[in-house]
């Protein structure tokens, strides 16, 4: 179990599918898991007003959201019988069908690993101090989307 060391979750920007591949194969080794869930928290494209969302601006009070992400990751740890766990989340601007949010529980048994997954999830979109602000397909944003 790796639970009361504080983990820098934020990333800048999204969340590459390498920097995912890369968590699961850190995990080859740890030989006692059988089983792994993994949330992942994409943009979507939808409209508001008639305008297309482009992404979202993703922003924090990072010192608090530190402390509450480290208060959930104990809490998971003292509720399911976890191996490990890991939480990251973007910060900045994630365009539409990238990934903001990773999720990634280890047990022993599946529904451990996906009861644990489902529950942080929710705890983090209730209670974690992070905001996004949806940017829509008007022309003032459109030089961060493009550059």
């Amino acid at each position: 179990m790796e639970s009361s060391k504080k983990h820098n979750v934020f990333i800048d920007g999204p969340i590459s599918p390498a920097f995912i591949a890369n968590s699961i194969e850190k995990h080859n080794k740890k030989t006692t898991i059988g089983a792994h869930s993994l949330f992942l928290g994409q943009v979507r494209q939808d409209t508001i007003n008639n305008q297309q969302v482009i992404a979202i601006e993703y922003t924090t009070y990072r010192e608090m959201a530190e402390e509450k992400f480290h208060e959930i990751r104990e809490d998971a740890f003292k509720n399911f019988p976890l191996i490990c766990m890991h939480i990251y989340h973007s910060l900045g601007l994630v365009n539409a069908g990238e990934i903001s949010l990773l999720v990634f529980t280890s047990a022993i048994h599946r529904k451990d690993a996906i009861n644990a997954c489902e529950a942080i999830v929710e705890r983090i979109k209730k209670e974690a101090p992070v905001w996004g602000k949806e940017i829509l397909n008007d022309d003032n944003y459109q030089w961060k989307i493009n550059s």
